[in-house]
């Protein structure tokens, strides 16, 4: 029998009404959505809700939002007996899987990422974001060589075959997409997204995130869970917390971590919290896997029927 992992939204996926439905349908989703808001400064119910005040997409919020809404997917799935072999996520969504993978509770997680949303905020004033399409990572590699004359230019993401998103400062990165059409990308396209992230740009931003995990008193992960800087599984003697700074300046290795999980057996895969874009990755990088997401009630309801069949 293949084994099932559970795979976790990034930023990016958060939309308005997200983790409304389970709020209103379960005990269990409400007094996770409300500890965390006991926990915050702002009222994150509100923000998931109805985000009146248009805050949604600011870093800041956006993380324990998106944080918080995947915990109560997985705890409704959970209820339902469904259990993971493997748990990995997309950058921030990492956070989501070390916490099903309980190397920290809900609360220690809601503040870590919190935090972490924070920080990444406040260091997201300067840089850009962009999707290369259609060249492999040779060429983007090649792109980044020559458009590193107006500045830092870096891989960030290598989402799956023909996607890859570079980050950097804004000149260099508008220079890579130029050079990048005409080494024969498809598209060039500069992402909605607030910094640099996973680049070198964030290391400052990822010493001080040092400093709050050094506080945190972390577990070894209960479940496999494979890790963006590794590509690969986390397997102790490695350092938990390093490979955690890490990630926030380093290349989401998420092709290569996809990869390992359907070698390893792997034959489906269940989105756990807001949106598809990672079911969207995984279609071009294995079109034979099963492919499920619980985002809302009616999501849960069609990945437990799809299970049982």
């Amino acid at each position: 029998m293949s084994k099932v992992a559970f795979i976790f939204s990034g930023q990016g996926a958060q939309t308005v009404g997200m983790g409304k439905s389970f709020y209103e349908s379960s005990e269990t989703a409400r007094d996770l959505m409300d500890q965390a808001n006991a926990l915050l400064s702002f009222d994150l119910k509100e923000i998931c809700f109805e985000d009146s005040q248009g805050l949604i997409n600011e870093t800041t919020y956006t993380q324990p939002a998106i944080f918080v809404v995947s915990q109560m997917a997985l705890a409704l799935l959970q209820q339902k007996g469904i259990q993971a072999d493997v748990v990995a996520g997309f950058s921030l969504g990492e956070y989501s899987a070390l916490c099903a993978a309980n190397v920290f509770s809900f609360e220690e997680g809601v503040k870590l990422v919190a935090k972490r949303g924070e920080l990444m905020g406040a260091a997201s004033n300067h840089g850009q974001m962009a999707a290369i399409l259609g060249l492999d990572l040779e060429k983007v590699k090649i792109v980044c060589k020559v458009a590193s004359d107006k500045g830092v230019v870096e891989i960030a993401n290598l989402n799956c075959p023909g996607q890859i998103v570079i980050g950097g400062e804004v000149d260099a990165v508008a220079y890579a997409c130029e050079i990048a059409k005409n080494h024969g990308a498809k598209r060039a396209l500069t992402l909605p997204v607030s910094g640099p992230f996973h680049t070198s740009l964030l290391k400052q931003t990822a010493q001080i995130f040092e400093q709050v995990l050094n506080e945190k008193d972390l577990k070894e992960p209960q479940i496999p869970i494979v890790l963006n800087v590794l590509g690969d599984y986390y397997d102790p003697p490695l350092n938990l917390k390093n490979l955690m700074v890490k990630q926030m300046a380093s290349s989401v290795k998420w092709e290569a971590s996809i990869r390992q999980m359907i070698a390893d057996g792997v034959g489906t895969f269940i989105e756990v919290g807001p949106g598809k874009t990672l079911s969207g990755f995984i279609k071009k990088i294995d079109r034979n896997v099963q492919l499920l997401n619980v985002e809302d009630m009616k999501s849960l309801e069609a990945t437990i029927k799809a299970l049982k069949n």
